[in-house]
């Protein structure tokens, strides 16, 4: 996969991202209050759309997309997550990063590579206590669902996207690698 511009901007490797992805063959393992673990097949929306370029103190140019995904249950048909955020691009430090948001009172940027083959972009990202990549959260979830890491890697060919990532917590009294797997198609 070639280095794409758009609008001046050189996306590198997240040129691949921007459109509207579909999946409906989704995994979220999960933890229960009762030590046992929950799967819950979903499907989902994931829209990335350029946002631009940004400049940091003068020095550092980002490329960056901007992106929002909904996940529904295959079960009942209800949205369970919903987030928002960036995925970022410095061509200069060859690094990729990427942020997200989501409604329960918890945000994190994670850091990581890219790494292209052929047609094959693949953004590997990760963010953890005491890391230069870190997350932010409310005191509730620090102090009852506490997000002490997170980890993703995303493969895209052409209009073929899969990802697997972890998001490590301490809740219900124990640790818990919350994980979601998925594959979606462009549309």
């Amino acid at each position: 996969m070639s280095s794409t511009i758009i609008n001046s901007v050189d996306f590198g490797p997240l040129a691949g991202l921007v459109g509207l992805w579909k999946g409906d063959k989704g995994m979220d393992i999960a933890p229960e209050s009762d030590g046992s673990k929950e799967a819950n097949p979903y499907y989902e929306e994931l829209l990335i759309e350029v946002a631009g370029g940004a400049t940091n103190a003068e020095k550092q140019r980002l490329a960056v997309l901007r992106y929002h995904q909904k996940v529904f249950r295959v079960s009942d048909g209800q949205q369970f997550h919903d987030q928002i955020g960036y995925w970022i691009w410095d061509a200069d430090d060859q690094r990729v990063m990427f942020t997200l948001s989501i409604p329960r009172g918890v945000s994190l940027v994670a850091g990581g590579i890219a790494d292209v083959d052929g047609e094959t972009a693949t953004l590997t990202v990760e963010s953890a206590e005491g890391s230069d990549w870190g997350v932010a959260q409310s005191p509730f979830m620090r102090d009852n669902a506490k997000t002490k890491g997170f980890k993703m890697q995303l493969s895209v060919n052409g209009d073929a996207m899969e990802y697997s990532q972890t998001t490590f917590l301490d809740i219900y009294g124990r640790e818990f690698d919350h994980t979601d797997n998925s594959t979606l198609r462009r549309v």
